[in-house]
């Protein structure tokens, strides 16, 4: 009863991969041949940020990728409720950091 599984890709995932970065700001650009997703990580009162993740895909990686957020997103909706977003302003860049005074 050995069924042959083809088309079967093995995942392997390290330590340190596997731990992932945290990151509260993602940047996408593109070109004609690629999209670029930089994930950033902003901390309160530092108004300085690094990079610290790049995502490198050809647009149909790109598109598989937004169709399976989408996916995944419906699925989370549909078990704890819909996901509030506040688009204005689009970031707060001090979030509860010290604020400079004149």
């Amino acid at each position: 009863m050995t069924e042959k599984k083809e088309n079967q890709l093995n995942i392997e995932l390290s330590e340190d991969v596997a731990e992932g970065i945290y990151s509260n700001l993602a940047i996408i650009t593109h070109s004609n041949t690629e999209f670029v997703l930089d994930f950033i990580r902003v901390m309160p009162g530092i108004p300085k940020a690094k990079v610290k993740s790049r995502i490198i895909l050809t647009p149909e990686h790109a598109k598989r990728l937004l169709g399976a957020l989408d996916d995944n997103i419906a699925k989370y909706e549909a078990v704890n409720g819909s996901i509030n977003t506040q688009d204005d302003p689009p970031f707060p860049m001090n979030f509860g950091g010290p604020t400079a005074q004149a």
